[in-house]
């Protein structure tokens, strides 16, 4: 097979074509006062459009020489206390945190031609808290936290088979285990910045700024 040329591939892709993406009118003086409402309704829009893994995020953070670091994970929950999501401590994303406890989030989803992102600091939940969230998922995630030595080097796919039946066969017979390291982060937004796209490209961003009155929307330029 001929290889592919890169340049020529990005030329053909489109964005937001009209088949599967509905750009959808925003008007931000009807936002509610807060974000954490605008987010919940905006990810209701997700899921009822059809987009796949909406509570998939990416998360930023920067590690302990001060390197930007960057991953997709999972959403546990988002409410008054702030954006929520779940690692090892030990993890290279938590030992980031550890040293910098200060990250931001992206959700994107091309179905409605949205992105949100969220700023701000982050704190650890206690490990009780931590090990409630861990056994309230399923299985396979708790197998998965057993398995443990995220971000060390593996030997091989071998040792990995081999550590992870072990932890799944613990999960099974034991869906109470404790994984100590497991940590649930929480991340108090600062900012909360969403973004609707047009066709047009005369795209909305709305961003909410916490000041010590409660939040302040402005506009940005797209």
């Amino acid at each position: 097979m001929a290889q592919q040329d890169l340049h020529t591939l990005l030329r053909s892709l489109r964005v937001w074509a009209p088949e599967t993406t509905e750009l959808r009118p925003f008007d931000p003086d009807t936002a509610p006062p807060t974000p954490l409402a605008l987010f919940t309704n905006w990810f209701a829009a997700a899921v009822a459009a059809g987009q796949p893994e909406p509570h998939t995020m990416s998360l930023a953070t920067v590690d302990e020489e001060g390197r930007p670091d960057v991953r997709i994970v999972m959403l546990h929950g988002a409410d008054a206390d702030g954006w929520s999501f779940a690692s090892h401590a030990t993890s290279r994303k938590g030992r980031a945190l550890s040293a910098h406890p200060y990250a931001a989030l992206a959700f994107y989803w091309p179905v409605l031609g949205r992105q949100i992102r969220v700023r701000g600091p982050v704190t650890s939940a206690p490990s009780e808290e931590s090990q409630a969230d861990l056994h309230a998922r399923s299985t396979g995630a708790l197998a998965a936290a057993l398995t443990g030595r995220q971000s060390e080097e593996l030997s091989s796919l071998e040792e990995l088979r081999r550590v992870s039946e072990g932890a799944w066969e613990r999960a099974r017979e034991n869906p109470g285990e404790p994984s100590p390291t497991w940590t649930l982060y929480r991340l108090h937004p600062e900012t909360v910045e969403f973004f609707q796209g047009d066709a047009d490209r005369r795209h909305v961003r709305l961003e909410y700024r916490s000041t010590e009155f409660g939040w302040r929307r402005v506009l940005l330029w797209p």
